[in-house]
């Protein structure tokens, strides 16, 4: 079900979502096959650590995919403003916390977004709020960073928006190659941000200590 602007506001959580109450149904249907999966793998479900523990990973992943309950682009519409302002707005140093899709192991990182605004800026805990919203579900680094962009730049109708993630992936740590210092990093820009000197002002912003 998707947060309307109206339980939006009566939570209270400036456009984000409460995750206090969980979906029983889905919980008692997720506990039960992290039950059986404790047994597949040669544990014992019943011994005292393991008692409540498929209920517990059935909240902890509802909680970490809890993005699909979020409109990210009316996250943004409810801070929305009209100011005559066409500068560079970054939010950099977001932090990120993600699902691999295809093992389902953490990636996390920071991402860097930036647009300059056309007639309407949006309130600066927004950003982070929408890259949020679209990393709280099973994702892929690539298209976590393109639903950023394009949420941003549908939404506000900006001149230019850009997105760069830097990320470390556990399914490339903790496993297969185990290389552990390795980073990923994406991009994608809009408008403005594909004329070479308005990207390289943006890289050099958010490389700046």
């Amino acid at each position: 079900m998707t947060l309307t602007r109206q339980m939006l506001e009566e939570n209270e959580m400036d456009g984000y979502a409460k995750i206090d109450q969980y979906n029983p149904v889905a919980i008692r249907r997720l506990a039960e096959k992290y039950r059986a999966i404790l047994k597949d793998i040669g544990e014992n479900p019943d011994r005292e650590g393991l008692q409540r523990t498929p209920e517990r990973v059935a909240k902890a992943l509802q909680f970490l995919t809890h993005g699909y309950d979020l409109d990210p682009g009316e996250i943004l519409r409810t801070a929305m403003f009209r100011e005559e302002y066409q500068q560079m707005v970054i939010v950099k140093d977001i932090e990120v916390y993600s699902l691999c899709e295809h093992h389902m192991l953490p990636f996390f990182g920071k991402a860097h977004v930036a647009y300059i605004p056309n007639g309407h800026i949006v309130g600066l805990s927004k950003i982070p709020r929408v890259v949020d919203a679209f990393a709280r579900r099973l994702q892929v680094q690539e298209r976590l960073t393109v639903e950023v962009r394009n949420c941003i730049h549908e939404t506000l109708k900006p001149l230019g928006v850009a997105v760069v993630i830097e990320a470390q992936h556990m399914c490339m740590v903790m496993r297969g190659i185990q290389k552990q210092h390795s980073i990923a990093t994406t991009s994608a820009f809009t408008g403005e941000f594909n004329a070479e000197k308005t990207r390289a002002e943006f890289i050099r912003l958010i490389t700046r200590s």
